[in-house]
């Protein structure tokens, strides 16, 4: 979809030889006979798409980052209405599904944790997906334990970074970086750091993408997270 390009073959509109393949101005009129609709745009755009493809019974893939939690729920109540399978996740690459999955497990056994957010320095939203979607499943296991809540800290309070889903998460905007994510947890004198780091290229996250495309109709409901669609929630 791209209403630059509307009306024109997708070949054509690269630049290159044609492929029968349209190009539509508005997603509702790419939808007719559509199985699945892949989305990375923006979240002030991807949950209106989302809705849009559940209402025309096809599966929405969600990539974008922004969306918050009722969001997502908005859209799997939208889902199981229509009886329709959905799939969205803060990070489509492999790596950083078994990330997720290994600190989900770290979460049941250790009560304290922190989140750092790396990416680029003119990303638009904070936390980044990978990192919203992390707290958001992390909470799911528990709570953290707090020591000192951060709105008692003396000083500058805002230092210690913002809570979502419970969790202080610290989100670094500086050049060179893609998208990387840490969470750290702490026991008595023993840390354990699990890092997902993102390369410049779109590569790491095709795999995932399919995976998610190929078993987004296998289910009703949204599905939250690759992790769960390679461990079989999907």
């Amino acid at each position: 979809m791209a209403r630059s390009g509307a009306g024109q073959d997708l070949g054509t509109a690269l630049g290159r030889e044609a492929t029968g393949v349209p190009v539509f101005g508005e997603v509702a009129e790419a939808l007719d006979g559509v199985d699945v609709l892949v989305e990375f745009t923006s979240g002030d755009h991807a949950k209106q798409l989302a809705l849009s493809a559940i209402g025309q019974d096809v599966a929405p893939v969600i990539g974008s980052s922004g969306l918050t939690a009722d969001d997502l729920d908005e859209i799997d109540a939208a889902a199981r209405r229509a009886g329709v399978g959905a799939v969205s996740a803060g990070n489509f690459s492999l790596t950083a599904a078994m990330a997720l999955a290994g600190a989900t497990l770290a979460a049941e056994h250790l009560p304290q944790w922190e989140i750092i957010d790396y990416a680029k320095s003119t990303k638009p939203d904070a936390p980044s997906g990978t990192a919203r979607e992390l707290a958001e499943r992390l909470q799911q296991v528990r709570e953290p334990r707090v020591d000192l809540p951060a709105e008692e800290v003396a000083g500058h309070p805002e230092a210690r970074g913002g809570t979502i889903a419970g969790t202080q998460i610290h989100s670094v905007r500086l050049p060179s970086f893609v998208v990387s994510t840490e969470v750290v947890f702490g026991l008595a004198d023993e840390r354990l750091s699990i890092r997902h780091d993102a390369g410049a290229t779109a590569a790491p996250y095709v795999t995932g993408v399919l995976l998610a495309v190929r078993r987004a109709r296998s289910h009703v409901g949204l599905v939250r997270g690759l992790d769960r669609v390679l461990l079989g929630a999907a």
